[in-house]
This record gives structure tokens, sequence and C-alpha cells, in this order.
């Protein structure tokens, strides 16, 4: 089975711990077991209850003591109570949204969500959409989502990734606006992104000449299906043309810029065309258990080639495992900034009313055991984007491009 990490409008697989709570005039009723045990033991369902009864009896709204929205309060609460903030409850319309198909009827503005110190923030702007070319940055916080045409003022503190989701996306062709907050700018900002169908391949290979070299520029935009297909053929296009260069190939410069990551397979696969042996990453469980993933011996089909990997706050989760092994095994110089940090795998439940909890239920460790979530990988070389490049000026290439070549 796949494995895909959770960032916004990615695709998730299964697991979940849930209890369920409902009131009946002023008493819960729970259902009877969680992790295996009397509800009782974990939840102080006396106090619940009790406050429960008090706002049945003195608060002032009472049409609002809304008995299903209540419960799915009292679930949130519970789990939002965790601090992490990709682990969440889903009440059925959230949730439902969360897992609608889209497409052709919706459209977003090119933005990969995830979250910087517990608030919403852009983990990458995907290529050549309209946060892209809006100048929108990874790392960039989002305090407030506004939609004039539906009425939407949000402010994003406690907001969980599937409601931003639906409060961005739109019908195409209309315009949403965030407020952001950059750190190197002193006020905040607004942006206003007119929606699209977003589209975005999965890599692009360009060849650059420089100092009589020729370079093969990989940029690897996500880690998505297509990989599978790509990838291969990028490889043997490059080993083509390597045989007519000769002495005038000058390596590779892997990009993972906004790389928000996808399956982890498609990591290891890239991976395995650079690193003769040993281990990617391992996956390790709530319960101690672990995955592993070796390098597939039946690639290292670029083993010796010259190699520099080029990364930023927006290469994130799988893109930051491949970038974090090739540090490791020291094939290649990373030169940039340092990424995301994003290194934590969920899975949903789906529940009979329509609802959903989406548990954090893994980490991803590095081949020497450190776990990236919050940390993020750091370049041998930094390089940080300048504000003043003009179009199409690009000084962290130009560096990756001066490490690769002396």
């Amino acid at each position: 089975m796949q494995k895909q990490i959770r960032n916004v409008f990615l695709i998730l697989a299964l697991l979940g711990i849930v209890a369920l709570v409902s009131f009946r005039a002023g008493k819960m009723t729970v259902s009877n077991t969680v992790l295996g045990g009397d509800v009782s033991q974990f939840l102080d369902i006396s106090l619940m209850s009790k406050v429960r009864g008090k706002l049945e009896q003195k608060f002032l709204e009472k049409e609002k003591l809304d008995e299903k929205n209540m419960s799915y309060g009292a679930i949130s609460g519970m789990v939002s109570a965790l601090g992490d903030p990709y682990t969440v409850f889903l009440p059925p319309k959230e949730n439902t949204s969360a897992n609608a198909d889209l497409a052709g009827e919706f459209g977003g503005v090119g933005i990969q969500l995830g979250y910087k110190d517990k608030n919403l923030a852009v983990m990458a702007p995907l290529a050549k959409t309209p946060a892209d070319r809006a100048g929108v940055r990874a790392g960039d916080v989002i305090l407030k989502i506004i939609d004039k045409e539906k009425k939407i003022d949000k402010d994003t503190t406690g907001i969980s990734l599937e409601e931003a989701v639906s409060l961005i996306r739109g019908k195409i062709g209309t315009e949403v606006t965030l407020e952001l907050y950059r750190e190197e700018k002193k006020d905040t900002f607004e942006v206003t992104l007119k929606r699209d169908n977003i589209v975005v391949p999965s890599m692009e290979l360009e060849w650059v000449e420089k100092n009589g070299k020729k370079v093969a520029w990989i940029k690897l935009y996500k880690f998505s299906e297509q990989i599978y297909k790509d990838w291969p053929e990028t490889v043997d296009n490059i080993n083509f043309e390597k045989r007519s260069l000769g002495a005038k190939f000058g390596g590779i410069v892997l990009d993972l810029r906004n790389n928000p990551g996808g399956f982890l397979q498609a990591s290891v696969l890239v991976a395995s065309d650079f690193i003769g042996e040993g281990v990617v990453v391992t996956q390790r469980a709530s319960d101690g258990s672990e995955e592993v993933y070796q390098v597939d011996s039946s690639r290292r089909k670029l083993l010796n080639d010259k190699l520099v990997v080029l990364v930023n706050g927006g290469s994130a989760s799988a893109a930051e495992i491949l970038a974090g092994a090739l540090k490791e095994y020291k094939r290649g110089k990373l030169v940039g900034v340092t990424t995301f940090g994003k290194g934590t795998v969920q899975q949903p439940e789906n529940f009979a009313d329509g609802s959903g909890l989406h548990v954090t239920i893994a980490k991803w460790l590095l081949p020497n055991g450190v776990n990236i979530h919050g940390v993020g990988v750091s370049p041998e070389v930094e390089e940080k984007w300048n504000q003043e490049n003009k179009d199409k000026e690009d000084n962290q290439f130009d560096k990756a491009l001066e490490v690769l070549l002396n």
C-alpha cells in the first residue's frame, strides 16, 4: 500500500480511536470501550455531565443548546487537547469537504498547507499556480482568510487544515484574500488570489550550460504517482545525454524547493538511483513497530554523477526524507535553507454519521534515527533567497551550480 503524508489535499490512509459522546437530558452516554477499557478510566464523565447540566439550567440562549453540536465539540476538545495540530476530529460537514472530489467544479490557489509553531502556514506554494505567481512563500503564516463573495472573514487561530482548505477553495475564477505574516517583514500584508484549476506536473528536466559544462537541472515538484513513470524516463534521458556529452557533462542539480512531499515510496525510488545501498527512511509507529525502506538495488543508475540538492522552507515530508538521506550518505551537498520540518504520518477513520478522525500514527526517521519533525534538514551551504531577484533570476540555483562545478 502506498504511504503518503497528510498535507492538504493529499491522499490519506486509515486509523482511529474514538470516544463518542452523546448528551441526553442532562446526562451523557459513551461508547463502552476506548483503548480496550472503560471510558470512565480516561475521562471525567461526571464533571462533563455536571457542566452539561449547568448549561441547560443557566445558559441564556437555550436555543443554541444543540446536542449534536455539543457532542462534536466535546470530541473535538478531547482531540485538540493532545496539542498536535495534525490530529483532528471532523464533524460531518468538514469531513465531507475534506474527502470530496472537487475536480472540475472548484479551484484552488496552489498552496500546500501545514503548521508553523501551531499556526496555519504555507508549507509550499506549488509551481506555476496563482500563489506562486503572486509571490506567496513557504513559511508565510496565514492569519486570516477573506472571501467577500461568501461573506467570510475568518481568523485562523485554532483552525483545522480541513476547514482552511474548504475556505480557500471555491469556484474557479473567484477570489480569496489571505492576510499573511512573513518574518522579514515588519507588518502583515494581504494577497488576493484568483482561484484556478490546479494542475502541477510531477517534475521537469532542463539542461543548463555553465563554464563549458552541461548540467541536468531536475525540478521535482511533488512525489505523485506520476513520478513512477516520469522518474525512470528522466534518468534514462540523462544517461543518454551523458554518453553524447562525455567530459562536458557537469552533473545534476536536484531541485526540491517547494516540494511538499507525497508518496514516500516515490522518494525512495529517487534515492535509489543516487545511493548504492542502505536504509532510506524508517517509519516508526506509536506501538514501537517499524517499517524500514531500503534502497531499491535494481535502480542505482546515477551513483557516480556529481550531485547538488537544492532545498528551502517549502521542501517538506517526503522531499525532506530524500534530502536528509542524500546528505547523510554524503551523496551530494545540500544548498539553500532549512527545510519545513514535517516528519509525521496521519491516517483517517470515517464514522457512520459522516464525521471523521485524522490521527498522527507514526513518524519518519532518517537513516541515523533522527526525526525531522519540527526541525527540518539543514543544508551544508546556506543560501537565502535574494529578495532583489528580478524575473528569472535565481541566486540559489546559481549557488548550486557554483558548488557543483567547483
